[in-house]
């Protein structure tokens, strides 16, 4: 933290800090009207209702007076102020009228600290306290630029030298007390510069994060962008090799052509399943949000599944039970497919043919809670952390070298975080994995 006792912040952040700490005066203020107020209304009824032999005790006309003062004073400089937040609210802008109002309470505040002082005991070194408790309030509750500060110092001991030689004390005692003021203001001075470096501190430290935050989404939209631009442009020209690939082998060809073009819409196929991705990621990052419906899950799963049964490119047993069929949610359902069919795809990558694959759907307080269950390879313990990660270091072969882009359970995390559910894994090698998706039901 920079320290600014004897200067104030960069030019360039001092016109947005002033803004700020403005409008942070304005609302202590009226805080404090209202305790500075409130004990003064505890005070008059302490008066009203002790005995009649208080007014008789010393320096009791000086309080009753002083209270009084002090009633019928802070709720103007409230008003005022309520006034001054009205305006700051409308117009969005600093004036020199708030600036000085600010100075005026904290004249104010030092002012009835200084007079308590004198009432209490015409010798202000034997009782300091109401005069401390005026200073750091000043001090710790506003914040004031460099050149205030200084003027502040000042008028308060032209105050208290005022208040001084009206007492009429001696020469020795005028020098004591002054000297007394003198210290206890330079303490108001430093903690009054500290609070104003530690808070233009924290002001400048959170608006470099704010600016950094903006060129940070600026730089993601772009790169979104960039990769959806890319990603599909990059399907014509696939499109147009897998076509032509297609075309040769309509004519008689040898063993070796036949599979080099086998080779070619292989490889098509696996740059088609990247460009997908690559679109899917650019899409759920530029979306704020997507269009859902209300669904039963136990249907969603159970067409899901049937599906994978029909295609017969599943030649695992895939097995749904649920222990309850009729929960609910809001879902995008073609979105919500493309996550089952990740995870069940991968399932069957790591399992070997005929082994089952356990799905399974079950309420778990106010979530339906879906778990895509194999009994496979399993994921390794240094890999998990990273399972969801985009272009993950933990993609791996599949049983019968199926690739990996590394994207779709990365892709399966967006689309579940965008449906408000959350989802994780669990998974030990040799004895299988097991996804959890959890997802917000309706009407439960």
């Amino acid at each position: 933290m920079n320290i600014y006792f004897f200067k104030n912040i960069p030019a360039n952040h001092n016109s947005a800090f002033r803004k700020s700490y403005t409008l942070q005066n304005l609302k202590a203020i009226q805080v404090a009207c209202v305790i500075f107020f409130i004990l003064n209304v505890v005070l008059r009824l302490f008066y009203s209702f002790t005995p009649d032999s208080l007014s008789k005790a010393s320096n009791f006309p000086e309080f009753n007076y002083s209270n009084w003062a002090y009633l019928l004073i802070t709720p103007v400089f409230y008003f005022t102020d309520a006034r001054l937040l009205t305006v700051y609210a409308k117009k969005k802008k600093v004036t020199g009228m708030m600036t000085v109002f600010v100075i005026m309470f904290a004249v104010y505040l030092l002012f009835s600290g200084i007079l308590s002082s004198f009432i209490a005991m015409y010798n202000p070194r034997d009782n300091l306290t109401m005069y401390l408790v005026a200073l750091i309030t000043v001090s710790v509750i506003c914040v004031f630029e460099y050149e205030d500060s200084i003027m502040l110092t000042i008028v308060t001991e032209l105050l208290f030298t005022i208040i001084l030689f009206c007492c009429e004390a001696d020469p020795t005692e005028v020098i004591y007390n002054q000297l007394t003021s003198i210290v206890l203001l330079t303490g108001f001075y430093f903690i009054s510069r500290y609070v104003y470096s530690y808070k233009a501190s924290h002001f400048m430290q959170m608006n470099e994060i704010r600016l950094k935050n903006i060129e940070i989404e600026k730089a993601s939209d772009f790169k979104n962008d960039v990769l959806g631009i890319v990603a599909h442009d990059l399907r014509n020209p696939i499109a147009a090799i897998e076509s032509v690939a297609m075309i040769m082998e309509l004519d008689d060809l040898d063993e070796e052509t036949q599979d080099n073009l086998g080779m070619i819409k292989t490889s098509c196929s696996k740059a088609f399943s990247i460009v997908n991705d690559l679109l899917e990621v650019a899409k759920n990052e530029s979306d704020r949000a997507f269009e859902t419906k209300l669904v039963n899950i136990y249907d969603l799963l159970k067409s899901n599944i049937s599906g994978w049964k029909n295609t017969g490119t599943a030649q695992n047993n895939i097995i749904l039970t649920a222990t309850d069929k009729t929960l609910q949610a809001h879902i995008n359902t073609d979105k919500f497919n493309r996550v089952l069919d990740n995870l069940i795809s991968n399932a069957l990558k790591f399992s070997k043919e005929h082994d089952k694959l356990d799905v399974t759907l079950e309420k778990e307080n106010n979530w339906g809670l879906i778990k895509v269950r194999d009994y496979g390879l399993g994921i390794p313990k240094e890999m998990l952390p990273h399972i969801f990660e985009r272009f993950t270091k933990a993609g791996r072969s599949g049983l019968k070298g199926e690739t990996s882009t590394g994207l779709g359970l990365s892709i399966a995390r967006q689309i579940i975080e965008k449906h408000g559910g959350k989802i994780d894994v669990a998974s030990e090698e040799g004895k299988g994995s097991t996804f959890s998706i959890r997802m917000p039901l309706v009407g439960a």
